[in-house]
């Protein structure tokens, strides 16, 4: 078993980071040039480890660590450059000024595709058209809640906003064989 698991439309059930790492992987598989995707979960609830499978789905060079302190680092040498944000030091009352000052308007809906730690207070900002994902920790009814590790399970939830964040959604969720 890959540690992953599909337990309805548009929810995952994730045992590991390899297995929240391969999630990553399947979405990097579907995204292209213009896309966004919001990823949102507690400290630790693994948006880093769905992003370094994503960029490895993209062939994207460098090590992909959280970009808090940097804000935007963006990765190339891939399929299409691959742009991780993390705003979660950012005012989201000061909406579009903050998201220029990080970076964002620079690199949010252009060449490569967008991943955004953080970024659900400003999802309507960054894109009319995104997919948004949510990692929590988070018992699943019937399932062991840790791995071996002594690590809590997560529970990947992906909802498609626009008709290309739908898409999206959707292609993942066809990847029934992948799990």
């Amino acid at each position: 078993m890959s540690g992953l698991e599909r337990v309805g439309e548009g929810r995952w059930h994730s045992s590991s980071e390899e297995a929240t790492r391969r999630f990553g992987e399947l979405l990097g598989a579907h995204l292209e040039e213009g896309d966004v995707v919001i990823l949102e979960g507690e400290l630790g609830a693994g948006k880093t480890q769905l992003a370094k499978g994503v960029a490895k789905a993209l062939g994207a060079e460098g090590e992909v660590t959280s970009p808090t302190f940097n804000l935007l680092v963006s990765h190339s040498g891939g399929r299409i450059p691959l742009h991780h944000l993390d705003l979660y030091r950012l005012d989201a009352s000061s909406g579009a000024e903050e998201l220029g000052e990080a970076g964002a308007w620079d690199v949010v809906g252009e060449d490569g595709a967008s991943l955004v730690e953080w970024g659900a207070p400003f999802a309507g900002l960054l894109s009319p058209e995104r997919l948004e994902i949510a990692l929590a920790r988070e018992e699943l009814e019937g399932a062991d809640p840790r791995t071996l590790e002594g690590e809590p399970a997560r529970i990947i939830s992906v909802r498609g906003v626009g008709s290309r964040g739908e898409a999206l959604a959707r292609a993942l969720d066809e990847e029934e064989g992948a799990w």
